[in-house]
């Protein structure tokens, strides 16, 4: 409070000390009765009039709790009054004790107002039966020393005169409860209030017992305690932090202890009166007192159990409050691990004294190594590689020591971490101190491994310098052979001069060659290439690329032989032109002058496998991918003997990336010939006929079509019937809400727009079915989805009319893929960390896998029980080869045919793939093929085993084999889950 509200204050203080000091002396003076009662009761009259002004007053001024606390005093203070100015009237002391009681219980309800901070309900209440148990204890302590004065029975004194008392002592003792409860902010007020009440309980208390020894009148001192309870409450309001301030954060609470102690402590001492009065049978004690004891035991166990029950809402708030923070704190820690084994970059902590503290799985897997392994090792000796001449490079100078030592953060170090198999991997690393307070408790490195980043500088590098040098020979042929044209140097030799005429032609038309083979290629990686799809007979593509390269072969004394094929595919035939003739002519180039090459085309599955045959002489094993790359030659004197630009077979195989295929070459060694081998996707491949079943299976895959346009119905029937799904048409939405439900077909095809119940609304339904909730659906609309999001939330794919039909094939194949298989599994390898990763892999797709790491493990298995739809096989394994499993289950009659995928680090021949087939196989590398490749192929075999391979004439071989002629094709991306 400022110093000068604190002034004031404190005058008044003076002022109504020194009124209730005179006050006394009058009252006590020698001065007649009557005189002494005119001036009580005026004192009272006043008081009263003062208290209730200033509680108004205050109220006026005040917001919130605070305002109606002081009104409620205010107004019980007014009732007091008119209560004593009664009795003065009245001559009758007894007379105002109604008003009186009710004075009080309002006085009751303006304390219970006061705290700035609501308490709550059951606080409240306990403090309310404290009250009632330490009034009632000191009222009857009283009553009991009233009675032991008494010499003989007394007339009873009105009821009034018994309960006014009690609810004195009751508001008393609420006052000292709420002060004893309240912050120091709020006290000077509550004691100040609190005092005043406790003068009335004086008052009133001497009163009842004077009353029941009928000597109580007007005048005497005791009169003064009303009036300084009164004053007390006055002073109370004309307090400077009476009006209370607004609640900022928690505001300090006080402590109930004290007031418990006092409770209880009293009502022990009023307990043993009772003790003492029971003994003492002579002792009679007004009913009342009875009465009183019981309320008081009855307040007694009711604060009892409210403690209790109090105490064990509290126990389960805490228990649950404990469960929701471990919970929380679990789920934290699950996320922070998650999200740290989901980053693909390698991370390790380390503690101050460089010891590593954890590593993530990435940065393991990098490291060759398992985490625990590396944790507790030397971050520094453990990782780094010696310098050149094999001495350990210092640890002072290390990334790692300065985050701890300086609390530097390095960012883009490039270092060489060193594998415990002796591999070098080159990383760039960022390390940043652990702090704690300002103090550095540890670091933390993140480094990623940029060996393919180094590759590709190198690449690029080396086709700078393979460009320049390429692009500056045929220059310097060019300027050589101008610039002795130029100097008449051989103007008398027709002959020399028309030959270097011939070399500069020559020189220009391989310079434009290998510009435009350099634009290609970087075209065709970068995918801005176009490609014009449509279908295109196998023969009539040869037979251009052997027209174009006849001259070449002509010359070169090669014949060249183009077996016929009626297979169709779908294809840009310019650039499939481009790779036949690329190969063409690589094959004339290094054939023999009398040689053979032959251009064959057969169909394998839903692809089409065209090959260029040479007798040539042939290509290394170790050759067989390297010539792929750019301005690689078996021979680095090719490019001069035998022409061309050395980018020929990188665009080949580009262009036919491009369209979905592969590209590779075979070719035993040299001197023994090569094939070059490419795939496309058949345009017209053989479905099962309409409404048919694909083999093994009882029933076409059903899908539900359903459009307001029946020409519309009726092409996408069409469409969807030749590639073997048995279609229901309709162009009603209620009437397909029943299909639907019904028949629970593989997927809906709708379009949004339709008359009655809209395709929008038919969606909502499907959806808030349990029954028809996993459906998958199309939507076929003209509006785009970013238009209607709730709607395209609902959907598994949206397709904006006009839309070409073989896209709305691929559309619904790949939301009928998408939903999750549940095919058994037994994967059998024997590399636990592998093993994990692609077990993972599958059971994510909805799959039920069994592993195994050794041929015994997978024979017990089997042996128990494990009846798979599909077996992932790895070849070497600890305790055999995987060879024999396939023969154990070839002579399983339930196995025999079960399909496989043999995933195993070397290549397989054509000649051990022969024997290993099971059912359909499929033979990937893991070097070339990871997991999720893997379940791609899995997920394909499953699917033509289970008779879902309609739909699917368009995909690309996924196996890293080149003979593979029962391989199913290679889906897209499957996501385990649809995308709602």
């Amino acid at each position: 409070m400022g110093a000068q509200s604190r002034d004031v204050f404190l005058r008044w203080c003076w002022v109504s000390g020194a009124v209730v000091v005179l006050l006394v002396l009058l009252l006590a003076s020698p001065m007649d009765q009557v005189s002494r009662e005119q001036i009580s009761m005026a004192a009272i009259a006043g008081a009263g009039v003062v208290a209730a002004i200033s509680c108004g007053h205050r109220a006026l001024l005040s917001i919130g709790r605070r305002r109606r606390a002081w009104a409620t005093l205010s107004l019980g203070g007014v009732v007091g009054l008119a209560g004593n100015v009664y009795a003065g009237l009245v001559h009758n002391p007894e007379a105002g004790d109604v008003a009186y009681i009710a004075a009080l219980l309002l006085g009751v309800l303006g304390l219970s107002l006061f705290p700035a901070v609501r308490p709550r309900g059951r606080e409240l209440l306990r403090m309310l039966l404290d009250s009632v148990v330490v009034g009632g204890s000191v009222l009857y302590i009283a009553l009991f020393a009233v009675a032991l004065q008494a010499d003989g029975p007394q007339g009873e004194p009105a009821l009034t005169a018994y309960a006014l008392p009690v609810v004195d002592a009751l508001l008393a003792t609420f006052a000292v409860q709420v002060m004893t409860r309240s912050n120091t902010a709020e006290r000077i007020p509550l004691v100040l209030v609190g005092g005043g009440f406790v003068l009335y309980a004086v008052a009133d208390v001497t009163f009842a017992l004077l009353s029941s020894q009928g000597s109580f009148t007007f005048g005497s001192p005791v009169d003064a305690a009303w009036v300084g309870g009164y004053l007390a409450i006055a002073l109370a309001a004309r307090h400077p932090a009476a009006s209370g301030s607004p609640v900022v954060g928690r505001r300090e609470a006080g402590t109930p202890v004290l007031g418990t102690v006092v409770t209880f402590c009293l009502f022990l001492v009023a307990a043993l009166v009772r003790v003492g009065q029971t003994q003492a049978t002579h002792q009679t004690l007004p009913w009342v007192a009875n009465l009183l004891w019981v309320a008081v035991l009855v307040a007694v166990v009711t604060r009892q159990i409210l403690v209790v029950v109090d105490n064990e809402s509290l126990r389960h708030g805490l228990e649950r409050r404990v469960q929701e923070r471990t919970a929380q704190l679990r789920s934290l820690a699950s996320e922070r691990a998650r999200t740290l084994e989901s980053v693909a970059d390698g991370i390790y902590g380390v503690d101050t004294e460089g010891h590593v503290t954890f590593v993530n799985t990435a940065g393991a897997y990098t490291l060759g190594a398992s985490a625990s392994d590396l944790v507790g090792r030397d971050a520094h000796a453990t990782f780094h590689a010696p310098a050149h001449d094999g001495t350990p490079l210092p640890a002072d100078g290390c990334y790692i020591a300065e985050a701890l030592r300086d609390g530097l953060t390095v960012t883009a170090e490039q270092d060489l971490y060193l594998r415990p198999d002796g591999k070098e991997v080159p990383v760039e690393v960022t390390a940043s101190p652990l702090r704690d307070d300002g103090v550095i408790r540890g670091a933390v490195v993140v480094f990623r491994d940029v060996t393919e980043r180094r590759e590709v500088e190198r690449i690029k590098d080396e086709f700078v310098s393979v460009v320049s040098h390429e692009l500056r020979t045929p220059l310097t042929a060019i300027r050589g052979a101008l610039a002795l044209l130029d100097s008449n140097a051989l103007q008398d030799s027709p002959e020399q001069a028309a030959r270097m005429v011939r070399i500069a032609l020559t020189s220009s038309e391989r310079l434009g060659r290998l510009v435009d083979d350099i634009l290609d290629t970087e075209r065709l990686e970068a995918g801005t290439t176009q490609l014009h799809l449509a279908d295109q007979p196998v023969d009539t593509l040869v037979d251009a690329a052997v027209d174009q390269v006849s001259v070449l072969a002509d010359e070169a004394g090669v014949t060249l032989e183009a077996t016929g094929s009626p297979e169709i595919v779908r294809a840009d035939a310019e650039r499939v032109v481009q790779t036949l003739t690329n190969l063409l002519g690589n094959a004339v180039r290094f054939s023999s002058a009398g040689g053979t090459v032959r251009v064959t085309a057969a169909p394998v599955g839903d692809l089409v496998e065209v090959r260029v045959t040479d007798q040539g002489r042939g290509i290394p094993p170790d050759k067989l991918e390297a010539i792929f790359r750019r301005f690689e030659q078996v021979d680095a004197s090719d490019t001069r003997e035998r022409g061309g630009s050395g980018l020929g077979l990188t665009i080949a195989r580009s262009i036919v990336e491009r369209h979905g295929g592969r590209l590779w070459a075979v070719s035993d060694g040299e001197g023994t010939g090569s094939s070059f081998r490419f795939t496309l996707r058949r345009a017209t491949p053989h479905p099962p006929a309409p409404g048919h079943a694909p083999d093994g299976t009882a029933q076409a895959t059903r899908v539900v079509v359903v459009d307001d346009d029946q020409y519309v119905v009726d092409v996408l029937r069409t469409v969807l019937e030749e590639r073997g799904y048995d279609v229901v048409g309709l162009t009603d939405g209620r009437a397909a809400l029943a299909v639907v439900e019904d028949e629970h077909p593989a997927a809906v095809v709708l379009d949004l727009a339709m008359p009655g119940t809209s395709g929008a609304e038919v969606l909502s339904r499907l959806r808030q079915s349990a029954a028809t909730a996993d459906v998958p659906v199309v939507v076929l609309s003209g509006t785009r989805p970013h238009d209607a999001l709730e709607t395209a939330a609902l959907a598994d794919d949206w397709l904006v009319k006009p839309v070409d039909p073989d896209r709305i094939v691929e559309t619904v194949r790949d939301v009928i893929r998408r939903q999750p298989h549940h095919g058994r599994v037994l994967l059998v390898e024997d590399h636990e960390d592998l093993r994990t990763v692609v077990a993972t892999v599958l059971r994510n797709a909805g799959l039920v896998v069994t592993t195994a790491s050794s041929v015994d493990e997978a024979r017990g298995a089997l042996a128990h029980g494990a009846d798979p739809d599909l077996v992932v096989l790895d070849l070497t394994l600890p305790d055999g080869s995987g060879r024999e499993l396939v023969a154990d289950l070839r002579r399983d009659g339930r196995l025999r045919r079960v399909p496989l995928v043999v995933y195993t680090g070397a290549e397989v021949s054509s000649k051990e793939r022969d024997d290993l087939r099971l059912g359909s196989t499929v033979f990937l590398t893991k070097g070339r093929t990871a997991p999720d490749a893997v379940l791609r192929s899995v997920l394909d075999l499953l699917d033509v085993a289970a008779g879902r391979d309609v739909g699917h004439p368009d995909q690309p071989d996924h196996s890293d084999q080149p003979d593979r002629p029962d391989q199913p094709g290679q889906p897209g991306p499957h996501p385990s889950t649809r995308p709602r």
